[in-house]
C-alpha cells in the first residue's frame, strides 16, 4: 500500500489485517508466521518476555520508556544488575530492539509545561502485533490478560484461567470486588487494577488465598483503605497506589521484608503506615504530592539502607533539615526527585550538600511546580517563585532548567550571578517572565578569552524556549566590541513564541556561533520585523553578504504580521540542509533569500533535502507575491509546495459560508 494517502484505506486495510491475525491462529497463517518470524529473531529470553509484557496494557496504549521499564524491573524481567541506572540502560537497549523488529512503534506522549508543551519518548504496540502476542502466550504462562476491555465488575472464580500467574485488569470500570470473592490462586505473582477509577473497596479476604503475590498495582483507583490482608503477602515485592487521592490508610508493612518498590506518588495519605523502618530491602521509594502527608518520621529514611530512588517532599512543614541530613546519608541512593517551597530553600540544599548532588542523579521542583519532566539526569523545574538578592543557587552538573513566572529575575539571566555554574546545560525553557529583556548580557570583558566568564555563554546548550517574555527585546545582548566566540555555539533548537516586543531575533555577529542550528522556529511575535538582524551599515552598503546554517533542517514561522524580511535584503542564506519550510500569517513578508544550489550548467536545482513547504493559507496569493533570488525558484519548489488551512482558517471560512 505504499503510496496509498487515503486514510480510510488505511483504516480498512488495518480491520481486515486485525480481523485475519484473530481468526487464524496456527503457524500456516503468513501474516502470523511473519510477526512471529520477528518475535523468534528476538536475541535473548528476556527480551521475549518484556515483549510479551507489553501486551498487559489496552489497546493503543502509548507508555513512556520509564513507565515501561519501571515495570520490568517490578516483573523481575530486567534482574541481575548491580545498579538502577544498569537496569535502565538494559530497559532502553531491549526497546531499542523490540522496535529495530517492528515488534513495538516509537511513539511520544505530551507533557504540558506553562504553555509549552514537551513530547516524551516512549513507544506502542500496534493493535495487531498485540493480539500476536497475545495468542503466543501458551497456557503454561497462566496470564490472563482483560486491559481495556470496559469491564464493570470482576470475572468470577469460573472465569479465571486455570492456575494463573499473572493478572491485568487495568483500564476498565470495575465498581467493586464482591465480599465473596476470595479466589484460589496459590499461583498468582502480579495482579494489576490500576485505573479503575470507579473502584473504591477491596474485602479483606479478597488477597487471602494469594500468598504468592509479587506485584500488586491498585493505582488509579477510588480505595480509601488497603485491606489488612496485605501484610500477610510475605513475598510481595512491590506495592503500587499512585493517583490513589483518596486513600487515607495503609496496614502495617513490618512483615513485608522483602518489599522493594513503595509508590505513593499523589496518594491521599496523611501518615505513613507503621512498620517503615523494617523494610530493609526497599529500593524504590516514592512520596512526592501527597498533599495530606505532613512529617516523616525521624529516622525512618536512615533505615532505608537500601534506597536506590527517593521521591520526597522537602517542604518546611517536614522540617527540610533533618529530612536532607537524612537523605544525604543513604549511601546506595542512585536518584532523588524533591520538591521545594521556594527558592531559599532549594539554595540551602544547594549549598550544604554540594558533594551529594555530584553523586546522584536528580529532579528538582521549586514552587508550584505540579510534576517532572524527567527529560535528564540532572533536571530543576521552578514555577511561581520571587528570587531573593542571593538569586538561584544552581546544582552541579545541572542539564535541564525550566522556569515560568519568576519574579524579580531582572532584565536577563546573567542578572543571576550563579548562573555561571550552568555549564553543563542541554535545555533551557524561560516563560512567562516579565522583566526579563534579552536571555544573555555580553560586553567585552565577558567575551574575552583571557578573562575568567562571569556569566555563561552556553557553549553547550543545545535547546532554547522562549514563552510568553513580553519586555523581550533580544536573544543576546552584544556590545560592539564583544566577540561572542562560544555564545550558543552547540545550539540545536530554538523556540521563541509570543514575545511581543522583540523586532529582531538573531544579531548578525551571533551567525558564526549558530553553525550546529538545526530548527527555527517562531510564532506569535507580533512586532517581530527580521529574523536575522541587520547592520546599521546595510543601508549605506550595495554589497551582497552570505550566511550559512549547515544543519539547518526546519524553519518555522508563524503569525507574525510585521515580519519583512528573514534577513535585510542583501543578505543571502546558504541553507542546503533544509527539509522542511512551514509559514503562516507572515503576509509582510515578500522574500525568502535561501539559495538555492546550482547545476554544473549554472541552472538552479531544488534543495537537496527539501521535504515539503507548508503554507498556512487558505489561497496562493501571498506564496505567489513572494520573491525568492532566482526567478525560477518557484517553479523549481513547485512539487514540495502544500498548502494547509489552520482550524481558524476554517472556521472562518464556514463563517462565510453561512
Amino acid at each position: 500500500m505504499r503510496g496509498v494517502d487515503d486514510v480510510k484505506v488505511w483504516e480498512n486495510a488495518l480491520t481486515e489485517l486485525r480481523d485475519r491475525v484473530r481468526s487464524v491462529k496456527d503457524s500456516n497463517d503468513e501474516i502470523f508466521k511473519r510477526l512471529r518470524f520477528s518475535f523468534d529473531r528476538l536475541d535473548s529470553l528476556e527480551a521475549r518476555n518484556c515483549f510479551l509484557y507489553c501486551s498487559f496494557f489496552r489497546e493503543d496504549y502509548v507508555f513512556s520508556r520509564r513507565e515501561l521499564i519501571e515495570c520490568w524491573i517490578d516483573e523481575g524481567l530486567i534482574d541481575g544488575l548491580p545498579s538502577r541506572e544498569a537496569a535502565y540502560n538494559r530497559g532502553h537497549a531491549i526497546i531499542d530492539r523490540l522496535e529495530k523488529n517492528f515488534l513495538l512503534e516509537k511513539d511520544y506522549r505530551l507533557v504540558g509545561f506553562g504553555g509549552y508543551v514537551e513530547h516524551i519518548l516512549g513507544a506502542k504496540m500496534h493493535d495487531v502485533v498485540r493480539d500476536m502476542a497475545i495468542i503466543s502466550i501458551g497456557p503454561e504462562f497462566g496470564y490472563m490478560i482483560k486491559a481495556g476491555m470496559n469491564l464493570v465488575e470482576l470475572p468470577d472464580e469460573h472465569g479465571w484461567v486455570k492456575d494463573p500467574k499473572k493478572l491485568s485488569l487495568m483500564e476498565n470500570n470495575i465498581l467493586k470486588v464482591p465480599l465473596s470473592l476470595s479466589p484460589k490462586c496459590s499461583t498468582l505473582s502480579t495482579l494489576i487494577l490500576s485505573s479503575n477509577p470507579n473502584l473504591s473497596e477491596i474485602p479483606e479476604s479478597f488477597f487471602g488465598e494469594m500468598l504468592t503475590l509479587k506485584v500488586l498495582d491498585l493505582s488509579g483507583t477510588a480505595i480509601e483503605t488497603v485491606p489488612n490482608s496485605i501484610s500477610e503477602l510475605k513475598n510481595l515485592s512491590t506495592l503500587r497506589l499512585q493517583l490513589c487521592k483518596k486513600l487515607k490508610y495503609l496496614p502495617s508493612l513490618a512483615n513485608l521484608r522483602g518489599l522493594k518498590k513503595l509508590d505513593l506518588h499523589r496518594a491521599g495519605i496523611e501518615v505513613l503506615p507503621q512498620g517503615m523502618g523494617m523494610l530493609i530491602s526497599l529500593e524504590y521509594l516514592d512520596l512526592l504530592f501527597c498533599p495530606n502527608l505532613k512529617e516523616i518520621p525521624t529516622g525512618i529514611l536512615l533505615n532505608l539502607s537500601s534506597l536506590q530512588y527517593l521521591a520526597v517532599c522537602c517542604l518546611r512543614e517536614t522540617t527540610i533539615v533533618r529530612n536532607l541530613e537524612e537523605v544525604a546519608r543513604l549511601k546506595k541512593l542512585e536518584t532523588l526527585e524533591c520538591n521545594f517551597d521556594d527558592i531559599q530553600d532549594l539554595n540551602y540544599f544547594v549549598n550544604k550538600f554540594k558533594d551529594f548532588q555530584r553523586a546522584i542523579a536528580y529532579s528538582l521542583l521549586v514552587g508550584s511546580a505540579k510534576d517532572m519532566l524527567r527529560q535528564s539526569k540532572h533536571e530543576l523545574v521552578i514555577t511561581d517563585c520571587e528570587i531573593g538578592e542571593e538569586g538561584i543557587v544552581l546544582p552541579n552538573k545541572l542539564e535541564d532548567l525550566w522556569t515560568t513566572g519568576l519574579k524579580k529575575m531582572g532584565s536577563s539571566l546573567s542578572k543571576i550571578a550563579l548562573l555561571e555554574k550552568a555549564n553543563e546545560l542541554r535545555t533551557c525553557y524561560i516563560e512567562h517572565c516579565e522583566e526579563i529583556e534579552c536571555v544573555v548580557e555580553l560586553d567585552s570583558s565577558s567575551s574575552s578569552s583571557s578573562s575568567s566568564l562571569r556569566f555563561p555563554v552556553f557553549d553547550k546548550l543545545e535547546e532554547l524556549s522562549l514563552w510568553q517574555l513580553p519586555r523581550l527585546c533580544e536573544l543576546v545582548r552584544v556590545e560592539r566590541e564583544a566577540t561572542p566566540s562560544h555564545v550558543f555555539s552547540n545550539l540545536k533548537k530554538l523556540h521563541v513564541a509570543f514575545c511581543s516586543g522583540i523586532r529582531k531575533l538573531l544579531p548578525l555577529e551571533l551567525l558564526q556561533t549558530l553553525q550546529n542550528l538545526e530548527a527555527i522556529t517562531v510564532s506569535f511575535c507580533h512586532q517581530m520585523e527580521e529574523i536575522i538582524a541587520s547592520l546599521d551599515s546595510d543601508a549605506s552598503s550595495s554589497d551582497k553578504f552570505t550566511f550559512t546554517f549547515p544543519k539547518l533542517r526546519e524553519l518555522h514561522l508563524w503569525n507574525l504580521p510585521q515580519l519583512k524580511g528573514i534577513c535585510s535584503a542583501k543578505g543571502v542564506m546558504v541553507c542546503n540542509s533544509i527539509e522542511t519550510i512551514k509559514m503562516g500569517r507572515c503576509l509582510k513578508l515578500k522574500r525568502i533569500p535561501m539559495q538555492l544550489p546550482q547545476l554544473d550548467n549554472g541552472q538552479p536545482s531544488p534543495l537537496p533535502h527539501l521535504r515539503e513547504i507548508k503554507i498556512f493559507e487558505s489561497s496562493n496569493e501571498w506564496w505567489e507575491s513572494v520573491e525568492w533570488d532566482h526567478p525560477n525558484a518557484k517553479n523549481l519548489l513547485q512539487p514540495f509546495l502544500k498548502y494547509k488551512l489552520t482550524n481558524t482558517q476554517i472556521w472562518e471560512i464556514m463563517c462565510r459560508l453561512k
